[in-house]
């Protein structure tokens, strides 16, 4: 048999007939809804080691010769996940940054992966890149900035925040950076509070600046950059031969949603000709509220912002975005086309907006859960957001074995305070108190029923929850300081009697 008689009527093992694919959808969508309405039932996360969870997935198992069948494949698949996953759509998840994912969004992932449009080129997703276009804006509406700015969507907020400083870089080095790289002239300048996200250090170390080029400007008591003390730093470094590149502003830190002074920030930069770049991968969202800080109203004024759908819009992973004020500047930055390559109706090709070429359709499940939603639904959901951290920092109070720290947007910091050491200790009931508290987090997580993360607040180890979490209700929130107190007698008894067997 020759080769075109092997392929006049093809079978392909991956491939399935529609009846086929109709019924594992819909028995995988009965499964998914099963464990929507399951997740108050089950532990945050499950209480397993990694060796343990290698051998219930067989990782020493060689590649499988032969296929399987995939409605086998697909309840197997669901259950390992169902069994052995941390629910970051648990209403009692609140670690990190991470919000439980909208339905619609799921349902979105799946329609977007069948269509499959490389969102690269127009040409390869016309459809798909008018989407994402119309999203763009939609976000940028949604906080304030301007409609009419260069955007895309990007993996999360890292992806979101390189693309603000590579734009600042090509926009603002006096030198051709592009074609000379960064030994063309001066080392660059980058400012931040010694709050940022490490994602700066990373887009310091990949794109040529180094990390010594990033300038730590401490915080005020708030946790907020400290504006005189950025003044001082720029006029040293331009005394000292440096090119201030760009200042990068919080809107909303990771560690305890703090706000940085955003509107001083953007007339500092406008001033000096730095470039103002605002990291509001988590906080910027809260700017749709009416009554949201003057800061957050300034969001307007950044050169460039970042901000994640995958945070405050509950978008299921991985959903960032970066906006660019003037959508010239962020072509510029990525595009290889000469000036004169345009249209009368030039069509959006997003390789020439990022870092990537071949791109998925993340758009979708934003511009959908937009749509359902509409910026009401939206601005009442962060907003009970925000009321429920707030009462948990309240209720707190009730508690003499907790105490309290911060509570901005979201997020609410504590640590466990055994009686004998409410009144201090010196540096020795510090350290205790921090050993205690990172047990304390270590316990819960096991527990599973509930799931906070640490922060560091002037050296002292907090629990954090952050709630980002459109399933969690007062009920959730006034459960919290009872399981910490009983964890945290727990933990502290089991320390105290290891100690005396010493």
């Amino acid at each position: 048999m020759n080769s075109n008689d092997r392929t006049a009527a093809r079978h392909t093992p991956i491939d399935l007939s529609p009846e086929e694919f109709r019924a594992l959808g819909r028995d995988l969508v009965d499964r998914l809804a099963g464990l929507f309405a399951s997740l108050r039932t089950r532990p945050v996360t499950p209480e397993a080691a990694p060796g343990r969870i290698r051998e219930r997935l067989g990782a020493d198992r060689p590649l499988p010769d032969q296929g399987s069948d995939p409605a086998a494949l697909l309840a197997d698949a669901a259950d390992l996940l169902f069994e052995h996953s941390l629910f970051n759509g648990h209403p009692r998840f609140w670690g990190y940054i991470t919000s439980s994912p909208a339905p619609i969004g799921a349902l979105a992932d799946l329609l977007a992966a069948a269509v499959n449009p490389n969102v690269g080129g127009w040409k390869l997703s016309p459809m798909a890149s008018e989407i994402e276009a119309q999203t763009v804006r939609w976000i940028a509406e949604l906080v304030g900035y301007p409609a009419d700015c260069g955007g895309l969507l990007t993996s999360g907020g890292n992806a979101a925040n390189f693309i603000g400083i590579l734009a600042a870089r090509a926009a603002r080095a006096p030198w051709a950076v592009r074609e000379e790289g960064m030994r063309g002239g001066r080392r660059m300048i980058i400012y931040a509070s010694s709050e940022t996200h490490t994602w700066l250090q990373k887009a310091a170390d990949l794109f040529g600046f180094g990390t010594e080029a990033i300038a730590w400007i401490p915080v005020d008591r708030f946790r907020r950059m400290d504006l005189a003390r950025l003044e001082a730093r720029v006029r040293t470094d331009r005394a000292e031969g440096h090119f201030p590149l760009a200042v990068v502003g919080s809107a909303g830190t990771v560690s305890t949603g703090a706000v940085d002074p955003l509107r001083d920030l953007a007339a500092f930069g406008r001033d000096q000709g730095l470039w103002f770049h605002v990291d509001g991968a988590y906080g910027g969202f809260a700017a749709a509220l009416p009554e949201a800080s003057e800061d957050l109203h300034s969001l307007a004024l950044a050169d460039s912002l970042a901000i994640d759908p995958h945070k405050w819009l509950y978008a299921p992973l991985e959903a960032g975005c970066a906006l660019v004020r003037d959508a010239e500047k962020l072509r510029h930055a990525f595009s290889y086309h000469p000036p004169y390559y345009h249209f009368e109706e030039e069509a959006i090709n997003y390789f020439d907006y990022g870092l990537q070429n071949s791109r998925g359709f993340r758009a979708l499940k934003v511009w959908l859960a937009l749509r359902q939603v509409g910026r009401a639904g939206y601005v009442q959901m962060i907003r009970d957001d925000i009321a429920l951290a707030r009462h948990l920092f309240a209720h707190l109070a009730a508690y003499p074995d907790l105490e309290r720290f911060t509570c901005d947007l979201s997020i609410a910091t504590f640590r466990y305070v055994p009686a004998d050491l409410r009144a201090g200790g010196g540096e020795e009931a510090r350290e205790y108190l921090n050993e205690l508290n990172e047990n304390i987090l270590e316990r819960i997580e096991r527990g599973g029923e509930a799931f906070l993360s640490p922060a560091m607040i002037e050296g002292v180890y907090a629990l954090r929850a952050c709630v980002v979490n459109f399933r969690t209700t007062r009920e959730d929130i006034e459960a919290l300081p009872e399981i910490v107190v009983r964890v945290g007698r727990a933990a502290d008894a089991a320390r105290r009697e290891k100690t005396l067997r010493r």
